[in-house]
């Protein structure tokens, strides 16, 4: 991944086509791919002033039509109903499209859309490969679209004041981040090979993984721990604490990178790691530390920054302490900026044709999820690598570049050019 390619690009944010009248025009908006996250987005949108559903879609027939159900039901309109993507991107009444699907279709149907003139919220981690990462930046950047990532944390308005505080010098040179998720995750035992169900279509939903065979442990929720559709759980929990790491530490991509851990506890079907610690060090020697436990623990989720002059401790659910020094006692409690619905801001930037608007624009969100690929390429390789920013390539390290990308199935290929 050319780092200058990759972050230099933010010049040209300024989109110019679906230029709005006024700020209150309505924007339409399929949402595709009807799981956990896509129902989320169903409700969260359909409160945003002015934005209707124009369609759902997934490839689990069963699920697009309860999800239609749902949106006749809430809002008292109708949804069309699609299971092949392709469709609503054709349809020119869609103004957007918000992606909740598998991890490895995440690039390729943001990419399709962008191409399409559609303005796009890609749901973390918004790539499944360092590849695609940059491609969902370079086509942004080339067609002048409005691409959000969800890494909603951006938007709350505690997290808003920590990292400004962060970057004001509050700490001091912060040197180090250290976060820990605590998942607490049971084994996902063994699923037959079998047929697939007549209600999905396998092809669709494979896209751009390999043709295989079906078992239960993919559809619809296990697919994360498997290395063809994601990104164990550094790339499903883990980006959310990544993001807000890099974010406070104001970094980029990291030059060393080692991963320990394994699957403990059980045996079962799933390839990822439950258990793993990373650490990405960066240029100047400062670093940033993951612990993702998957088995059972009283820990909580939090975040931590280490700076020359303090410390600051953040709780899962935004509790803020800072201590200064030697001292033991936290400062006072700050006031946290205003709260920020994510969704609406993503419609906001779309009226406007304004990216730089955004929370958590797509540059960024990238950038988070490629520490997620590079601390999972260090863990499978089982060794420390040494990547270059510059060049996005590895140090004389071919094994490692070859993971930088996957073998794509036609017809579902990320396009080299926008």
């Amino acid at each position: 991944m050319n780092r200058r390619k990759f972050l230099s690009a933010s010049a040209s944010m300024m989109g110019t086509s679906h230029l709005w009248s006024q700020a209150n025009d309505r924007v339409r908006i399929a949402v595709i791919g009807m799981g956990g996250r896509g129902n989320d987005h169903l409700k969260v949108f359909s409160k945003v002033t002015n934005c209707e559903i124009g369609a759902v879609v997934d490839p689990d027939g069963n699920r697009a039509e309860k999800a239609a159900q749902w949106v006749l039901q809430n809002t008292g309109k109708r949804a069309a109903v699609e299971s092949d993507m392709r469709r609503v991107f054709e349809d020119k009444n869609i103004d957007a499209v918000t992606i909740a699907t598998t991890n490895h279709w995440h690039a390729l149907t943001a990419i399709w859309a962008m191409q399409a003139g559609k303005d796009v919220y890609v749901e973390k981690p918004v790539s499944h490969n360092l590849f695609e990462s940059e491609k969902l930046v370079e086509f942004a950047r080339k067609l002048n679209r409005v691409v959000q990532g969800g890494t909603q944390r951006r938007s709350y308005g505690v997290f808003r004041k920590a990292m400004k505080m962060l970057h004001d010098g509050a700490i001091g040179d912060i040197y180090q981040a250290k976060w820990i998720f605590p998942g607490r995750r049971d084994s996902i035992g063994y699923k037959p090979i079998e047929s697939p169900p007549s209600w999905l279509n396998w092809d669709l939903w494979l896209g751009p993984a390999q043709m295989q065979d079906y078992h239960g442990n993919l559809v619809h929720y296990n697919w994360h721990w498997f290395w063809d559709f994601g990104n164990g759980e550094l790339g499903n929990n883990g980006i959310h604490l990544v993001d807000i790491s890099r974010w406070g530490m104001n970094k980029g991509l990291p030059v060393k990178i080692y991963s320990t851990g394994g699957r403990f506890g059980y045996k079962d079907q799933a390839e990822t790691p439950n258990t793993q610690t990373v650490t990405w060090t960066y240029a100047d020697g400062s670093e940033i530390i993951a612990e993702l436990r998957g088995l059972y623990t009283s820990e909580r989720m939090s975040w931590d920054f280490f700076g020359s002059k303090g410390h600051m401790h953040i709780e899962g659910d935004g509790k803020v302490a800072v201590t200064m020094g030697r001292n033991k006692e936290p400062e006072p409690a700050f006031e946290p900026m205003p709260e920020v619905n994510h969704y609406a801001n993503f419609v906001d930037a779309i009226r406007k044709r304004d990216p730089k608007l955004l929370h958590a624009e797509i540059e960024q969100t990238a950038l988070s999820t490629s520490l997620c690929h590079l601390g999972n390429i260090a863990y499978r390789l089982g060794r420390e690598i040494h990547y270059n920013p510059e060049t996005g390539r590895f140090i004389n390290d071919s094994d490692a570049d070859r993971l930088l990308s996957r073998r794509y199935r036609a017809p579902y290929v990320i396009p080299e050019r926008a």
